[in-house]
């Protein structure tokens, strides 16, 4: 073969190499702060269809393990790898591409290209038996891994992704599956990371990572499933993360995190499943927080790191944390963009009630009642209000046994310092100005002493609001009561 016959130096060392597994390091002193792949003399350059011949064709020797263990080299021309299938293992690392590599479709056991410097990487569909390592590497264009299938983890830590120009993704894991993890803290990326309908056995770690793309989604993870944590602590981001549909059985861990996407959603998480969402530690959000009908175990949230707008109907948790007093999570509700919207507040009550914060939870019924007063026409306001001065809708009687006592006050002595006339002098029983007022105020109970006597100028007009007042107390402590009972 033309690549055997014509082999430079160092690609002869590379050929030589191979089929004992040993390493080639063509790195020097000079390289520590270099480029990967430094200038790319002849001293270190090897040539793509090379390395592919080897992987591909070369003899095997007898008793030792071949493998491709380079470093510090500089590839020219295209890795060439589509469909092929390789057992050997494939280690090129601190190297410099000058042309995207070509593994779709491929079948590997290993790929290490570990701080190697590529424009790019196209995996689609393909196949890795072991671990796929990038870190620390830099790439300069898309990297494609839609469809991939790796059974050990895909590493990124510390890599350094930036978009081509165009509507590609910088990363593409869309529908690709992962037996083991992902693993990125430290990821810097300018542009879209994609794992829509991604499948994640392990956990996904993105603590600390650096994600740009303003404006645009900086993680589309729709319909992810990932059977561990998804971990963004103290991660920064300038765009949206979208999560809508997403299944995580462990823990959403956000805390500390900034995200910034001002004037739209910043997190986008609306019909998906997580075991916890944490989000708390001066986490920030710089945009809208949506979790529409979403499910959740358990919700850390610390108030303070509410944004200032929310999309909460139908969100659903089992278990609020830490505990706070109803005023300080009150405020969140009322952030809805949505306006008024009942089942927020059902949910909170419920979180209150499960811990026995019964009192708790009878302020955030109160707050629902004065909220759902606002969308009423005139009418229902006042009706509202007259029912929220007099019981505080149910949740507070003790104030209808105020109002009973300082009304039973007043009629006892007006009607105490001006009898009224009885109807029937000779029939009227003794007159008694405190059941005389009891039997206005009360509509059910009679003590005989109404029916009896007839108040004639303003005492007249006094019983008249008695009894008034009388009803309404009653209706509204009827009702208050009824709604009291019905939440139990």
């Amino acid at each position: 073969m033309s690549e055997i016959n014509d082999l430079t130096p160092a690609e002869a060392r590379v050929w030589r190499a191979f089929p004992r597994g040993e390493a080639v390091d063509f790195r020097t002193v000079e390289d520590e702060d270099a480029v990967p792949g430094g200038d790319g003399g002849p001293e270190r350059t090897v040539r793509a269809s090379v390395l592919r011949a080897l992987l591909l064709k070369a003899p095997r020797q007898e008793g030792e393990v071949a493998a491709l263990k380079v470093a510090g080299a500089r590839i020219t021309g295209v890795l060439d790898l589509r469909y092929a299938t390789v057992d050997s293992v494939v280690r090129l690392s601190q190297c410099r591409f000058d042309d995207a590599p070509d593994l779709s479709g491929a079948h590997l056991s290993y790929l290490n290209l570990t701080g190697s410097v590529l424009p790019g990487l196209a995996s689609a569909r393909a196949r890795v038996d072991g671990s796929l390592r990038l870190t620390g590497c830099r790439v300069r264009g898309p990297v494609r891994l839609g469809g991939a299938h790796i059974s050990g983890t895909l590493f990124l830590e510390g890599a350094e992704l930036t978009a081509s120009d165009g509507p590609q993704p910088v990363l593409q894991l869309k529908q690709a599956t992962i037996e083991d993890e992902i693993c990125a803290p430290g990821l810097r990326t300018h542009g879209e990371i994609r794992l829509d309908g991604a499948a994640v056995s392990g956990s996904v770690d993105l603590n600390g990572a650096r994600l740009h793309h303003p404006g645009h989604a900086v993680l589309d993870a729709q319909t992810l499933v990932v059977e561990g944590n998804v971990l963004m602590r103290r991660l920064e981001a300038h765009g949206w993360i979208g999560l809508g549909g997403a299944r995580v059985a462990g823990r959403l861990d956000l805390s500390h995190i900034r995200l910034s996407n001002p004037g739209d959603a910043a997190l986008r998480a609306s019909g998906s499943v997580f075991g916890e969402l944490w989000l708390r530690g001066s986490a920030s959000l710089d945009g809208r927080l949506n979790l529409r009908r979403t499910q959740i175990d358990v919700l850390f949230l610390e108030p303070e790191a509410v944004p200032d707008v929310v999309l909460l109907n139908n969100l659903g948790y089992t278990t609020l944390i830490p505990h706070e007093p109803a005023e300080r999570r009150l405020p969140m509700l009322e952030r809805d963009r949505e306006g008024y919207v009942p089942h927020a507040y059902e949910q909170l009550t419920a979180a209150y009630r499960r811990i026995g914060d019964d009192q708790a939870a009878r302020l955030v019924q109160l707050a629902k009642q004065r909220r759902h007063r606002s969308t009423l026409a005139w009418y229902g306001r006042l009706w509202g209000h007259v029912q929220d001065a007099t019981v505080g809708y149910g949740f507070r009687p003790l104030r209808a046994c105020v109002w009973l006592l300082s009304l039973l006050a007043v009629g006892s002595a007006a009607y105490g310092l001006h009898h009224p006339p009885p109807l029937k002098p000779s029939e009227a029983p003794q007159f008694d100005p405190v059941f005389y007022t009891l039997d206005l105020l009360l509509p059910v109970i009679s003590f005989g002493q109404e029916g009896a006597f007839a108040p004639q100028g303003w005492y007249q007009t006094l019983s008249y609001v008695l009894i008034i007042t009388g009803w309404i107390l009653a209706t509204t402590v009827l009702a208050g009561v009824t709604r009291s009972v019905s939440r139990s």
